[in-house]
């Protein structure tokens, strides 16, 4: 049975959550004790809002980021948590797991050296390959997110497999594929496919804290300033 105050402090945390200046938001939850808060956010990778599940993944992101600069064990074990749940063994389904290593990643340096290269291998057959449709969906924006803050980090032969996702029937992993070759600079401007330049179909994109109706031709087109080159802010 959860304690009182467990069930008060996750309360807490989603009426935090649903705040909807991102600044004032992600500042009430760096109050709350870390230890506390990871498992309360852990609980909201699972929410049915899909504004709310991500606006938790941007939470971890941050709190992972803290743990890092305070106590680098503990920011590593956050980190095999959440390998643990993209895991068969682990009974679960990993929810958010792979969005928020990426959104980890994007914020330490350190951790992105040394868990990059096991996110981008859920996305290769020969390696962790993970088949879920909608987990795929997540690494991808995990991916992005990753390389967003430190292009080149992509090797040839995982920018190939997610280029093949450029043909996805999936609108927005199709979206996520684009976005992650972009921002890493595997794919610069002239060598963006035909009918990516062409589709104008709309995805609801996760900006940070909102979502915003954002065409899939577009997303190429801004993800990097200048041809060839990845941007860093994504």
């Amino acid at each position: 049975m959860a304690k009182p105050y467990g069930r008060k402090t996750r309360q807490k945390v989603g009426e935090i959550l649903h705040i909807q200046d991102r600044k004032q938001a992600l500042a009430q939850l760096a109050n709350i004790p870390d230890m506390q808060l990871v498992g309360h956010l852990f609980s909201h990778f699972y929410a049915t809002d899909e504004l709310i599940r991500f606006r938790s993944i941007t939470a971890m992101g941050q709190l992972g980021e803290r743990l890092a600069s305070r106590h680098m064990e503990n920011a590593r074990n956050l980190m095999r948590r959440l390998m643990w749940n993209l895991n068969d063994e682990s009974g679960g389904i990993g929810w958010g797991s792979a969005e928020a290593m990426g959104e980890i990643m994007g914020r330490s340096r350190a951790l992105a050296d040394e868990y990059a290269s096991i996110l981008f291998s859920f996305l290769d057959p020969k390696a962790n390959y993970i088949d879920n449709p909608l987990l795929q969906q997540g690494i991808l924006w995990g991916v992005g997110t990753c390389v967003s803050a430190f292009p080149g980090k992509l090797t040839p032969h995982l920018a190939g497999l997610i280029a093949l996702f450029l043909d996805a029937e999936n609108d927005t992993k199709k979206a996520y594929a684009v976005r992650a070759l972009a921002d890493d600079g595997s794919l610069g401007a002239d060598r963006l496919p035909g009918h990516i330049l062409a589709d104008t179909q709309k995805i609801l994109l996760y900006t940070g804290w909102h979502f915003e109706p954002t065409r899939i031709c577009d997303i190429a087109l801004t993800c990097f300033p200048q041809t060839g080159q990845g941007s860093e802010n994504g």
